[in-house]
């Protein structure tokens, strides 16, 4: 490994790194030394951007995404629909969605989806605060933006199920082709779900 025994910090490093998503024991090591060599311009940098994050990000008290204050800027925007709530699984989940700029309604982060396998119960998520939301503020319609796996679908049959005796709207992404996507190269799944979301054009 070329580090000696006095060296347990730099090993402490790589190891935290390598459980980073994406990152392996070898990418964490090229990572770290590539730091180390750059300290001024990316070491020293990056630590104190860890201790600033560590500091001031939490969860939105409204609807979990994360923020530096107790609102997060989409919660927080006036100009964001209040009557459409965008059921997410995960904060990623909502950046995605953000990123095309073409939802207007207001998130819920979940923290999760239900999993038997993992034990993860209706307890575990953060569908009794949905639940309050469409209760209290005026939500017309929930859009469950959840991954089509069995246990994404599953969540979602499950919401819909809670959300049905409120008198509100339930509707799912439309799922099937991607834009820019060939036939040759999708899986049965995404070409069976395209074809009955199909349309008239």
């Amino acid at each position: 490994m070329g580090l000696d025994s006095d060296d347990g910090a730099v090993e402490r490093l790589i190891g935290l790194m390598a459980r980073l998503p994406g990152l392996g024991p070898r990418s964490a090591r090229r990572a770290v030394l590539t730091m180390i060599r750059k300290r001024a311009a990316l070491l020293d940098p990056l630590a104190q951007a860890l201790a600033d994050v560590a500091d001031t990000v939490r969860e939105c008290s409204i609807c979990g995404n994360i923020s530096t204050g107790e609102i997060c800027p989409v919660c927080a925007d006036p100009r964001r629909r209040t009557t459409e709530i965008g059921v997410v699984e995960s904060v990623a989940d909502l950046w995605a969605m953000e990123r095309g700029g073409l939802f207007r309604g207001r998130y819920h982060v979940l923290g999760g989806v239900l999993s038997a396998l993992d034990g993860t119960g209706p307890e575990a998520l953060r569908i009794p605060l949905l639940l309050e939301r469409i209760r209290n503020d005026g939500v017309e319609e929930v859009i469950l933006a959840l991954n089509a796996t069995v246990d994404g679908q599953t969540t979602a049959h499950y919401i819909a199920d809670q959300v049905e005796p409120l008198g509100v709207k339930v509707t799912t992404l439309a799922q099937g082709v991607p834009v820019g996507g060939e036939l040759d190269y999708l899986d049965d799944g995404t070409i069976g779900a395209a074809l009955m979301a199909r349309k008239s054009i």
